[in-house]
């Protein structure tokens, strides 16, 4: 297996690409008593335009249906689903679906080989039938249902559907209870052939483990080996233009407090190093928006929040930044949120300070064998590779840089969605 050392952090990422095209990373602990095991697929809610193995023609899949897939996965043949057999030696199985992948789980302190082996198998025994299906059907309306009194789930959602015009991300993971009412035993067939081939799934193991035994046992597990592999994935990607879809967007809840979500699109299609640029992006919101910012001080004390958040994720070829906020004067808080993002002053020592909190937390999380698994994971998927000089970039970052990304950024492509409470 090729070893990558993560450079100042002491640890070591084990990757082999098998004959099956699955790609495996071990991680590896000396020191640790427990693991965690997961599987992924790069299948989630915004592959919904693809070719069938076997087939010539596109298909567009009825929104959800990733989700879907993930619940029918559960469901086996012999009637032993994941949560039976975990529960049998103390242990845990669960699953999860996001915009990009769909991952299947066990985690505890024993029975690992046969946890492993069992997780092959049944991500590789898939088991559909016209009952099972529309049986589903019922159980996530419900599921999908109970969200429609969610109010922060409403809100992003409505966040998301401003900044995309055509991009599958404005449209919840789990789909609609109308679109899901089009999901087919044939059609979770389809799907599952294209997109659970081995050559298109990670498999990651963190904690405590012997590698070359946990590699032996993948080597011979049965499902695996006679799983469809190797076959070309055609999909076809939206075109999403660069402007935000809907700049403004008001609607009444049944809330107390009144809120507001804000969200800035910024296209990266030319930017070379993805990574740095994110960070850099951090690096200015920490700073600005921090818990310990100015900023926050300052809508306190003039009482225009009380919570306040931002989060930022690469979609396709866009970086999008959302800010979320209770606010009794909206406006005038995205007013501000705008006015610290162009101005908003950043100090040389408050760079190097940053930089400090960032090396001190990378080296604190190496020693988490989840937050350390979900991290490789999300180097893998967002920049196809696994990141092993992380401290050294978080040194090399400088203030000069860090202006000048910033002064690239257009901060006036963005949108605003207002939620006002319902007059009784």
């Amino acid at each position: 297996m090729k070893e990558i050392k993560l450079s100042k952090l002491d640890q070591s990422v084990f990757y082999e690409k098998l004959d099956t095209g699955l790609e495996v990373y071990f991680i590896p602990y000396e020191n640790k008593a427990n693991y965690t095991m997961h599987y992924v697929t790069k299948f989630g809610s915004t592959n919904t335009t693809f070719c069938p193995i076997g087939t010539k023609k596109m298909i567009i899949v009825p929104n959800g249906s990733a989700h879907f897939l993930e619940h029918k996965m559960f469901e086996q043949e012999d009637g032993l689903d994941p949560f039976t057999f975990a529960s049998k030696s103390g242990t845990s199985s669960n699953a999860s679906t996001s915009y990009k992948i769909t991952r299947y789980y066990f985690e505890g302190s024993n029975n690992f080989k046969d946890n492993l082996d069992y997780l092959l198998t049944y991500v590789h025994s898939p088991y559909f039938t016209d009952e099972n299906v529309e049986k589903e059907k019922g159980i996530i309306a419900e599921e999908i249902n109970q969200y429609d009194d969610e109010i922060e789930w409403i809100l992003d959602e409505e966040l998301r559907k401003s900044i995309f015009e055509k991009d599958p991300t404005r449209i919840d993971i789990a789909g609609t209870v109308e679109s899901i009412s089009g999901i087919t035993k044939e059609l979770l067939y389809q799907t599952y052939e294209t997109y659970y081939q081995p050559s298109n799934m990670i498999l990651l193991i963190s904690g405590a483990f012997d590698k070359e035994e946990a590699l032996e046992i993948i080597r011979k597990n049965k499902a695996l080996n006679q799983a469809t592999t190797n076959k070309e994935i055609k999909e076809e990607k939206v075109k999403e233009k660069e402007s935000v879809y809907r700049k403004e967007y008001t609607f009444n809840f049944q809330v107390v407090n009144p809120k507001v979500a804000y969200g800035i699109k910024i296209p990266v299609k030319n930017i070379k190093d993805r990574y740095r640029f994110n960070l850099y992006v951090g690096m200015m919101l920490n700073i600005l928006f921090g818990l310990s910012s100015k900023f926050r001080e300052r809508m306190k004390k003039e009482e225009l929040m009380t919570s306040f958040y931002n989060e930022r994720d690469y979609v396709g070829d866009y970086l999008v930044i959302n800010f979320y906020a209770d606010s009794k004067n909206a406006s005038r808080l995205v007013d501000e949120i705008k006015r610290e993002l162009e101005n908003g002053e950043i100090t040389e020592e408050e760079v190097e300070r940053l930089k400090k909190v960032w090396i001190s937390s990378e080296v604190v999380m190496i020693d988490n064998i989840s937050i350390t698994l979900d991290n490789i994971l999300d180097d893998i998927i967002t920049y196809g590779h696994v990141i092993e000089n992380k401290i050294d970039l978080y040194r090399s970052l400088n203030k000069k840089e860090l202006d000048e990304t910033r002064r690239k950024i257009d901060f006036t492509n963005d949108c605003v969605v207002y939620v006002k409470p319902k007059k009784s």
